[in-house]
Formats: structure tokens, C-alpha cells, sequence
């Protein structure tokens, strides 16, 4: 067609041969690393036949490590040189001659210089790096060298067959028959594969190689150095344990060699072949996102790992209190597991960008990163022989490897955010790499592609074409991601409320009062961060600090599944993980201030409805979910013992905690790899702070604690309260039902504020809220529970109304009190003043306001210690439900009210309802 110009997008394809090339490599890197491992299980044969210390044992063990880290880089620039196709075969072959040799040795020094010749197998590894990386374009090298790493898994071989061979017919047989493995493999690999096409090309243009010179040449530069210390820890520590892992389960756990070898096999598999989804998640967030992730899993699960058994001893009142914390065998496999997993994505996030920034070097690069790596497995596994032999105790090993993640994650957190800030100062945010280490430093002409994730710089949701057209599904993302890991932290907040109606029951000695003290303390620390946590969204970023204040809630999640397994934990460690709870209260803040900057004026409104709203159903959400999972054993062996309560009813107390664990860490990651920050979304505390000179802002904090604080106090105070005064009832079954009813009319008579409103509708939501507290009174008297039950709902069914009317009323006071103190301003300042200080001024109640969940079980508690009923309590609620119902009528409402004249004119133009 004339005057149409067609343009055909091409795609990159591999070369021919390609996958022939990968899967051939990946079945001979898995035999050889099958035979570099080869020592960590005939290693325990020699170990007792020539009585080694555990130095000894770990230096012979350590050994082919070192010598298949070393050949790395020198293997890799002869791959260059000479092709990989007959390196990698030859690499085979002398393998196979070393470890054939092995069998024939007698004493210790005769079996560390063969481990020496073993250690070539290692080499293999820089090897096929660089032959299947010739054979791919850039955009698909992740996943191919993802897969060819999932090779690794021939650790898990060796730990899987080895034994059963060893015992069968002794350890040299095992040095016999993988020797001859690895000749088969080498034959098969020459059959089945060709040249890559580098190889090729140089062979028909005559072209030489380059020297081996200006091959490491490349290597003067420190970053590459530096990028390979990450490889120390995901790769070096995962051979290291590989190795170690058998020795530890014998010595800790007692198992016999077999079982060992097998159970080992359950860290190196997927330790392995999750190797290759790291490559696919490195292609599409990037490196940086995923080994985020891997150093800050691996510190949490090698501090479980590293705390070594333990029995405490508290001087109580009467008499010493002990109980033990220990890791038994399945947690630890768990953990393992967990550590193996999230290590595997880091490898493969590492050499990831090899080939992409040193396309002409990946033999001399990758080779260098792969000899660090593989040093660790050399190193550590010696260490960890050391420490044992130092300390007598087998966790030392984790402590190490937790110091090195640890020293890890906080080095590349801070060059990355040096390299942002650089960055910042040039105006060159969006341009970034991943990490500091490929910061101009590839080779000439490989420019660093972008952060795939990470920071928004351009974020326009006001322009309605940037909205339609990118904005919405991104800001959508984040609010669901947000809103999933809000519900969770709200029933981690309020878990206590349906656990410590069950302590008695199973053993644990505690009065009313202390139980009520359970009961409360999570709302006084949550209510106490959600001051501090709505300022760190701006230091951290909403990301950053979504994904680790998700992550925190690991802490009482986990603590709470070990504590209520044992009626001796003392009384001080359940206070304490009361207060952790909290951590979970302290997220609405941050959440909150998070989702805000992502919408619209037009759609902010609703989207902070849907995430604090749907987040509030973590409530309930909890309260139906515990009572259901306490009564079954949900995790097998693996979630413990159950609790035999006194009439004879057994109980799994342990999964009020655990069942939130799998949810969390989904939560954290959902959050790390799926939302954003914004780089524009930063404020400081001293433009919020004048609304602590505001008599309004204290005024609305007594209203909204008429609200919110009914509502999570209620939510934490109703199940014990209902417990405690109709015993004969099974309460908790029907304790979620409160909460959800509160959530859902939060968030759907938003309406009513905004035709009749705010001020009018909470005048009548504390109406409606005394009636219910002087029904409680009379049914509570009349010893029904039916009616007891039915003031309770209406109570939180007015809490909910009372929620979004409150908030209804903030920005309409905000622009009455900025119009009248500030006249001078310009009308379009004094409108963003007045938004400023109604965000503030919602963040600020919405934390005084949470301690509700601390004063109203605690006055039900108190009320019972010292008159033997809760009625007390609940006229001293009734008395500040009548201060509410007046402040509301003559400050806002009535004649002289500040709204009367807004609302009755409805000047007010549509108000964001926040409820929270």
C-alpha cells in the first residue's frame, strides 16, 4: 500500500542447537557437582575409620570446594580460548581419574591430595556458564543459566544414593562408581552436543582467541570483586551446608547415616531447582528485588537456626520457673527448606548479569564470581568445624552464616541507596542499574538497563491520560498487596483476644486480671507505633516498609506457637509477645499514608475505604479462623503436640500462631516484587504539626475513640468478657461476627454521611451506642446471652456508622479553622493547607484512638477483679458515650455547632470517608 510504511518487529532466537547444548550441560554439571560433593558422605566413612576431630573432617571435606573454586576462572577463559565444548569434557575425565584414585587411598594425607584432583568437578561450573551462554540472546540468558544451575541439585544425588551404596558395599565403592558415572557422562556429553557458535565463527574466519592476559584484564576492576562477595554467601554458604548438613543431623538429632544423607537431600533439592524460577524472577524484577528478599529471609531463618537449646531459669514468688526452647527436627527442616529456597533465587540473580554487562568476558567473570562462591564452600564448612570444636555447641555454625547474611544485607542496602542518592543529585533516578557493582563498569558500549522495580519518579494520577493509561493498574496493585497485608496485620494485632480465653483450659495458671492484661497490651503497643510508623513510610518508602513491617509480624506469630505449647512459659514471655502483637497495629498507619499518594482526589476517597475497611476484616477473619484451626492438627508432626484441656478436649493452640506464617511471608513477598514506591511522596513532621495547636484535633480524638476505639476494643475484649460472665456458652464461635459486621458498615454507609452529614449522623451513632450499653447492662443482669449478644452487634454495627462519619467530619472542620486563622493566604494555599492538616489530623486520631484496645479490656478486667462483674465497666463506657453524644451536639452539631450552618446549606463538597 502506497504511503504505509510496515515495520516487523524481530525477536533475538538462540542459536541452533541451543537446547540441545543446555540440557546436555545441565545432566553433566549435575553428575559432576554430584562427585564434587562426593566427600560430605564417604567423608563420614573415613571420619570413623581413621578417628578425624571435626577440624580434620571439615578440611577434608572442604578440600575439593577449594580446588574447584580455584580452576573456575582459569576453566572459564579456556572455555573462551578453546571452546566449552572440549573443556567441559576434559574437566570430566580428569575428574573421574581423581576421584577412581581416591578408593585406593589409606591414610589422611593420601585422601587430601586426591580430594584435591576431585575438586576439578567443581570447575565444570565456569565451564558451561560460558558455553550455554553463547548459544542464547540477553533476554532469554536468566532462564537458560537458571537452569543449567539447577545442576546444583547433584548434591542432593550424592546425599540421596551415596549412603545407601556406602553401606552396602563401603565408601570406596562410592568413589568407583561415581567415577565411572562421570566417564559415561563425558562421552555422551561429546555425542550429543557441537561447537558454540562463537567457537565456530572464529574457527572459519581464522580468527585467535584473545590471551589470557587481556581475558583477566577485565578483572582489575574492584566492583567485579565486590559482586562476587554476594555469591559468597547464596552459593558458598549452600555448598557449605550441603556438606555440613549430614554431620549436623547425626550429631544433633541422632540419626543414622541414611536417614541423614536422605534429609540433607531435602535442602539441596530445592536449594537446586528453584535456581531456575530465580531466573525467571531476576528477568522480570530484577536483581536487586530478589536479593532483597534472599538476605532478609536468610537472616531471619538463620537466627532460628543459630539460637541453640535452652533452659531458662526465673526466680518467680514461689519458687524457680524453667522451661526449655528447642528447635526439634521437623521446624529445623522447615527452616532448612525455607533457607534453601530463597537461596536458590539468589544465585540465580547473581549471574543473572554476568553475560548481560561482560558479554565478551563471561568466562573470566564468571569464573572469578564462581571462585568466591565457591571459596565459601571451602571456608565455611572448616569454620563450622572449628566452631564446634571451639564452643561444643552444633548452632555456631548458623550463628556465622547469620553474621555474614547480616553483614551482607546492610552492606548492599546502604550502596544501594548511595548510588540512588548520587543519582537523585544528577536527576538520573529512572536511570539506575540493579546494583552499585554494574554501575559503569561493563565493558565499552554495554549500557546498564534500567530497574525493572524499584521508585516511581513520574507519577501524575491527576492527568486523567496518565491515569487511563498506566496509572490505574499500577496504583490498583499496590492497593491489593496493601490491603492483604493490612487484614493480616489486623488479625495478628488481635489475636490474643481469642487465645488467652483458652489458656486456662489447657493449663496455663493466670488470673482474670492477667488475662485481661493479655488481652490488652496489644492495643497499647499498636496504638503506641501507629504515632511513630506514619512517619517512616517517608524514610524507608512504602515498599521497603510494607514488606518489612509485614515480615515483623513473623515475630509474635511464631513466638505465640511456641509459647502456648508449654503451661510452665513464664508469665513475662506472654506480656512480651502481647506487646509484639502490636506490631500489627502499628501498620494501618503506614499503610494508610502509603495508598494515599498512589490515587486521585476522585478515587482516594474509596480506595482508602477498601484498604483500611477490607483490613479491618482481619478481625474477623481471625476470630472465625482460630477457633476452627486450634481444634485440629493442622501441620502434622510438624506443628507440635496437642494440649489435652480438663474435660478431656484436645487443642492445638500452637496454630493460633502458626497458621499466619505461610500467609505473612506470601504477604512480604507479594509486597516486595509487587509494589512501587514514589519519589515524590515525602513530608516531614513539621508541616503536619500544627494540628497539635488545634483544639479540634483533640476534639476529634475523643469522638473517634467513641468509634474506633469501640470497635477494636470490643473486637479484643468480647470473646475473653464473654468467657468469663456466660461460661456455659461457647462465645467464640460467634466472635467473628461483631467485627465483620463493624468492617462491612464502615465501608458501606460512607453515604449517609455525605448526604445528611458527618456531625448529624455521629450525634445519633453515640445514641445509638448508649442505648446498646444500657442493653448489655440489663441482659448482663438478666444472665442472656441472646440479648447479651444482640447489644454487642448493635454496638459495632454504630461503631462501623461511627467510623466513617467521624472521618466525614475532618476536612470540613479543617478548612473552617484554616479560613479563619489563616485569612491572609492565598484561597489555593489555604485549600492545601487544610488537606495537609486533615491527613495529619486523620493519622493522629487514628492512633489515639487504637488505645482503645487497650483500656476497654482492661476496664472489663479491672471491673471484674474488683467488683466480680464487668457492670462497672461498662457504666463508666456509658458515661463516655453521653461526653461524646454532647461534645458532637454542641461543638459541630447543634445551633452553635462549626458544621451546622456547612451541612445544612450541604456546602461541603464530597469528603474523603476514611475509615479505619
Amino acid at each position: 500500500m502506497a504511503g504505509v510504511r510496515v515495520v516487523v518487529l524481530t525477536r533475538e532466537q538462540p542459536a541452533s542447537g541451543a537446547n540441545q547444548a543446555l540440557w546436555s550441560s545441565t545432566i553433566a554439571f549435575t553428575v559432576c557437582f554430584a562427585v564434587w560433593t562426593i566427600f560430605s558422605i564417604i567423608g563420614l566413612g573415613v571420619k570413623e575409620e581413621l578417628g578425624l576431630s571435626e577440624t580434620e573432617f571439615g578440611l577434608l571435606v572442604g578440600t575439593p570446594i577449594l580446588t574447584g573454586s580455584l580452576t573456575r576462572v582459569f576453566l572459564g577463559v579456556w572455555a573462551d580460548q578453546f571452546g566449552g565444548r572440549r573443556v567441559f569434557a576434559g574437566v570430566m575425565v580428569l575428574a573421574a581419574i581423581a576421584t577412581f584414585l581416591t578408593s585406593y587411598a589409606d591414610t589422611y594425607a593420601e585422601l587430601l591430595t586426591a580430594a584435591l584432583g576431585v575438586g576439578i568437578a567443581g570447575g565444570a561450573f565456569s565451564v558451561g556458564v560460558t558455553y550455554v551462554s553463547k548459544f542464547y540472546p540477553k533476554n532469554e540468558q536468566g532462564l537458560a543459566l537458571g537452569i543449567f544451575g539447577a545442576g546444583n541439585v547433584g548434591s542432593a544425588v550424592t546425599k540421596f544414593l551415596a549412603p545407601f551404596v556406602m553401606v552396602a558395599m563401603g565408601w570406596q565403592a562410592v568413589a568407583q562408581v561415581w567415577a565411572a558415572a562421570l566417564i559415561v557422562t563425558a562421552v555422551l556429553f561429546l555425542l550429543l552436543t557441537k561447537e558454540d557458535p562463537e567457537q565456530l565463527e572464529r574457527a572459519s574466519s581464522g580468527r585467535k582467541a584473545a590471551s589470557m592476559s587481556t581475558q583477566l584484564a577485565i578483572l582489575k576492576n574492584v566492583q567485579v570483586w565486590r559482586f562476587a562477595l554476594y555469591y559468597f554467601f547464596v552459593f558458598g554458604a549452600f555448598v557449605a551446608l550441603a556438606l555440613w548438613l549430614p554431620r549436623y543431623l547425626m550429631g544433633v538429632y541422632g540419626l543414622d547415616v541414611k536417614t541423614a544423607g536422605m534429609l540433607a537431600a531435602f535442602y539441596s533439592v530445592p536449594a537446586s531447582l528453584f535456581r531456575i524460577y530465580g531466573g525467571k524472577l531476576s528477568d522480570r524484577y530484577g536483581a536487586r528485588s530478589v536479593l532483597y528478599v534472599t538476605f532478609g529471609i536468610s537472616v531471619l531463618t538463620t537466627f532460628m537456626l543459630s539460637y541453640p537449646p535452652t533452659t531458662y531459669i526465673i526466680e518467680g514468688i514461689r519458687g524457680p520457673i524453667t522451661f526449655r526452647t528447642e528447635m526439634s527436627l521437623a521446624p529445623f527442616l522447615v527452616t532448612i527448606f525455607v533457607l534453601g529456597f530463597f537461596m536458590s533465587l539468589g544465585k540465580a540473580a547473581v549471574f543473572k548479569h554476568i553475560p548481560v554487562y561482560y558479554p565478551n568476558h563471561v568466562g573470566a567473570v564468571g569464573g572469578l564470581v564462581g571462585m568466591i562462591g565457591g571459596l565459601g564452600g571451602f571456608v565455611l564448612p572448616l569454620a563450622f568445624g572449628a566452631l564446634l570444636d571451639l564452643t561444643g555447641v552444633w548452632t555456631s555454625s548458623f550463628v556465622l552464616l547469620f553474621v555474614l547474611v547480616s553483614v551482607a544485607l546492610t552492606w548492599m542496602h546502604f550502596a544501594v541507596r548511595q548510588m540512588e542518592h548520587s543519582a537523585a543529585g544528577r536527576g538520573e533516578q529512572a536511570q539506575v542499574p540493579e546494583l552499585p557493582e554494574m554501575r559503569s563498569f561493563g565493558e565499552p558500549g554495554i549500557k546498564a538497563p534500567p530497574r525493572i522495580a524499584g521508585p516511581i519518579e513520574d507519577w501524575r494520577p491527576e492527568d486523567a491520560d496518565f491515569w487511563r493509561k498506566r496509572g490505574r493498574a499500577v496504583a490498583r496493585r499496590n492497593l491489593w498487596i496493601s490491603t492483604y497485608c493490612l487484614m493480616l496485620s489486623f488479625a495478628v494485632w488481635m489475636v490474643w483476644s481469642v487465645v488467652v480465653a483458652r489458656l486456662p483450659a489447657i493449663g496455663f495458671d493466670f488470673t482474670t486480671d492477667q488475662l485481661f492484661w493479655l488481652a490488652a497490651l496489644p492495643g497499647l503497643s499498636g496504638a503506641t507505633l501507629r504515632i511513630f510508623y506514619a512517619f517512616l513510610v517517608p524514610v524507608f518508602g512504602g515498599r521497603l516498609w510494607t514488606t518489612l513491617s509485614t515480615a515483623s509480624l513473623l515475630i509474635p506469630a511464631f513466638g505465640i506457637g511456641y509459647a502456648v505449647q508449654n503451661p510452665e512459659t513464664p508469665y513475662l514471655l506472654f506480656l512480651v509477645l502481647a506487646l509484639l502483637c502490636g506490631l500489627g497495629g502499628g501498620n494501618f498507619a503506614s499503610s494508610m499514608a502509603n495508598i494515599s499518594f498512589f490515587f486521585p482526589k476522585s478515587e482516594k476517597g474509596n480506595a482508602l475505604a477498601l484498604n483500611a475497611g477490607l483490613g479491618n476484616l482481619g478481625v474477623s477473619l481471625m476470630q472465625f479462623m482460630v477457633p476452627v484451626v486450634i481444634t485440629m492438627g493442622l501441620f502434622g508432626a510438624l506443628g507440635g503436640q496437642a494440649q489435652v484441656a480438663s474435660d478431656g478436649t484436645q487443642f492445638w493452640m500452637q496454630n493460633a500462631g502458626f497458621v499466619w506464617i505461610p500467609l505473612i511471608m506470601a504477604g512480604a513477598i507479594a509486597a516486595w516484587f509487587g509494589m512501587n514506591d514514589i519519589l515524590s511522596a515525602k513530608s516531614s513532621f513539621a508541616d503536619q504539626a500544627a494540628i497539635f495547636g488545634r483544639i479540634h484535633t483533640w476534639l476529634m480524638c475523643w469522638l473517634y475513640t467513641g468509634t474506633f476505639g469501640t470497635f477494636i476494643g470490643m473486637s479484643a475484649g468480647f470473646p475473653l468478657l464473654a468467657k468469663l460472665v456466660f461460661p456455659e456458652v461457647n462465645a467464640l464461635k460467634y466472635a467473628f461476627i461483631g467485627p465483620l459486621l463493624g468492617a462491612l458498615s464502615r465501608a458501606a454507609t460512607g453515604w449517609i454521611s455525605d448526604r445528611y452529614g458527618g456531625a448529624r449522623v455521629s450525634f445519633w451513632v453515640f445514641s445509638v451506642q448508649i442505648v446498646a450499653i444500657l442493653g448489655m447492662i440489663w441482659f448482663l443482669d438478666a444472665r442472656s446471652f441472646p440479648g447479651f449478644f444482640a447489644m454487642v452487634l448493635l454496638l459495632f454495627l454504630a461503631s462501623g456508622v461511627g467510623n466513617a462519619s467521624t472521618f466525614q467530619m475532618v476536612p470540613g472542620i479543617m478548612r473552617i479553622e484554616v479560613d479563619r486563622t489563616e485569612p491572609a493566604l492565598p484561597e489555593a494555599q489555604r485549600r492545601a493547607q487544610a488537606e495537609r492538616e486533615s491527613a495529619a489530623v486523620i493519622g493522629f486520631t487514628s492512633a489515639i484512638a487504637a488505645y482503645g484496645a487497650f483500656y476497654i479490656p482492661k476496664a472489663y478486667g479491672s471491673s471484674i477483679e474488683l467488683t466480680g462483674t464487668a457492670n462497672a465497666a461498662l457504666w463508666g463506657f456509658l458515661l463516655f458515650y453521653v461526653s461524646c453524644a454532647a461534645l458532637t451536639r454542641f461543638a459541630y452539631s447543634g445551633p452553635r455547632g462549626l458544621l451546622r450552618e456547612a451541612e445544612r446549606k450541604r456546602a461541603v463538597q464530597s469528603p474523603t470517608t476514611v475509615p479505619a
